[in-house]
């Protein structure tokens, strides 16, 4: 069983898993085709993805990949917690350049649905954090491009300053918001 609540950019979904608790622990289907398709989630998943981050502050953002390789992202965290990060880079959008945050954790359980046209970053508020995420398209390298993590124009609340965030180089170097082309347009409802 799925719920889908929607954030205030309503592209973007948080899914609520059911839990089975008993003395032992919990049971959970993180992913069942049947169930998110009839919740109107209907995207066919090709790979998974698992990253762990050591260092509380560990910042990995904001990725995108573009068409034709462009993916949509379901996010989960099964060890530690992050605030996760989703940016509207579909031109003609009214939400374009706004960006929604939510906390994500291994003991909550909920996931984060990123479509395609959304840039996507996270970080750690934990040490030892690991997620697992699928995606719709495979990786390509050629095709993958980011945002900077801090461009005064998003306006984005890391909850960590430069000085103390943890993050790859390419991280650090990634363009503005300003800068980028148009590689994605609004299509369908918002």
């Amino acid at each position: 069983m799925v719920a889908v609540k929607e954030l205030s950019i309503p592209a973007v979904k948080i899914i609520v898993l059911s839990k089975h608790n008993d003395e032992r622990g919990f049971f959970s289907e993180a992913y069942n085709k049947r169930c998110f398709s009839n919740a109107g989630i209907d995207i066919d998943f090709v790979q998974d993805n698992h990253a762990f981050s050591a260092k509380k502050g560990t910042v990995r953002g904001l990725h995108f990949q573009i068409p034709p390789f462009a993916q949509d992202k379901l996010i989960r965290v099964v060890s530690g917690s992050i605030l996760d990060v989703v940016v509207d880079l579909r031109t003609g959008s009214s939400t374009y350049g706004q960006h929604v945050s939510t906390l994500l954790c291994a003991r909550g359980g909920n996931q984060i649905l990123v479509p395609v046209g959304f840039a996507h970053g996270m970080v750690t508020l934990e040490p030892d954090t690991e997620i697992l995420y699928k995606v719709s398209n495979y990786y390509s390298p050629s095709h993958d491009r980011g945002v900077l993590w801090n461009d005064p124009e998003l306006a984005i609340d890391w909850g960590v300053s430069g000085a103390d965030a943890h993050l790859s180089k390419k991280d650090k170097n990634q363009p503005r918001l300003s800068e980028l082309p148009a590689y994605f347009t609004r299509s369908g409802e918002e």
